[in-house]
């Protein structure tokens, strides 16, 4: 659960900046400081020298980092929100629990209560109903591209294991930098964004490295279908920081998913 506040509280961060200056440019000055917090904390712990294997599954989740991140962001940006972000998130806890199930994670009754509780409740708190909404593009293509990657991140975590540390957590952020670097020459956020987006970016990457950090070590400790689907809970804790932070009042159907989310939270932990 602390990995989906960390997960949550950075995309809170982004989501302010992004407002003062271009999400593009808190996304891609973001990414270096979660290689830091990689590097810094596996330079600290001194874990065994990884696999090629490790770090070839670390790489990978570097580039669902940036294809996720990519995607997410131009589905937010031209399409609608209402679709994109409760398909995403979706998409990026079923994935990884198929994974996980299929690689051998067995789960009590309760367990899997849960889990069919929660990725509805996952839905239900990412839906954004601003009729504005209404006139763009579903965003169909880039919901399933951006829960896929998503996906690809956390699976790739899981299968690199934590015998290394956060060195293929470190592998995987410095792919990120380089593609979501190329990114930038394509997205050209607007020049005066930068530099509004210094702190901003600090404070996302920072959050989202400590976030990379604490699912792996939950993966290390439990089952992938369970530390992926709690993880993406994420939105409900970007929402409740919108609420309390910026006053802003959530939809009937965003406080239906937080309760049932509690609700399979509650029975996952149970079980």
């Amino acid at each position: 659960m602390l990995c989906a506040i960390a997960y949550g509280a950075s995309d809170f961060a982004a989501g302010v900046g992004g407002r003062r200056s271009d999400p593009s440019a808190v996304t891609v000055l973001a990414q270096p400081w979660s290689l830091v917090a990689a590097i810094g904390t596996a330079l600290v712990m001194q874990p065994a020298a990884p696999t090629g294997a490790a770090l070839l599954w670390g790489a990978i989740s570097g580039i669902g980092t940036a294809v996720g991140t990519l995607a997410l962001y131009r589905g937010l940006t031209v399409a609608r929100m209402s679709v994109v972000a409760p398909v995403s998130a979706v998409l990026a806890a079923a994935l990884p629990a198929l994974v996980g199930i299929v690689t051998g994670d067995r789960l009590s009754w309760l367990g899997w209560a849960g889990i069919v509780i929660v990725l509805p409740a996952i839905a239900l708190v990412s839906r954004n109903e601003d009729p504005a909404d209404k006139d763009k593009p579903s965003g169909l293509v880039e919901a399933v591209v951006a829960g896929a990657g998503f996906a690809l991140l956390f699976i790739g975590l899981d299968r690199a294991g934590t015998d290394g540390g956060s060195w293929p957590l470190a592998a995987g952020q410095a792919v990120g930098v380089v593609l979501l670097g190329a990114a930038a020459l394509w997205l050209r956020p607007r020049r005066d964004a930068w530099r509004a987006a210094v702190w901003p970016a600090v404070i996302t990457g920072v959050l989202g490295g400590a976030a990379n950090l604490l699912f792996v070590a939950a993966t290390g400790a439990g089952q992938l279908a369970v530390v992926a689907v709690i993880t993406s809970l994420y939105p409900a804790i970007t929402i409740v920081l919108a609420r309390v932070v910026l006053s802003e009042r959530w939809s009937r159907t965003q406080a239906a998913g937080l309760v049932v989310a509690a609700a399979g939270v509650a029975a996952i932990t149970l079980g």
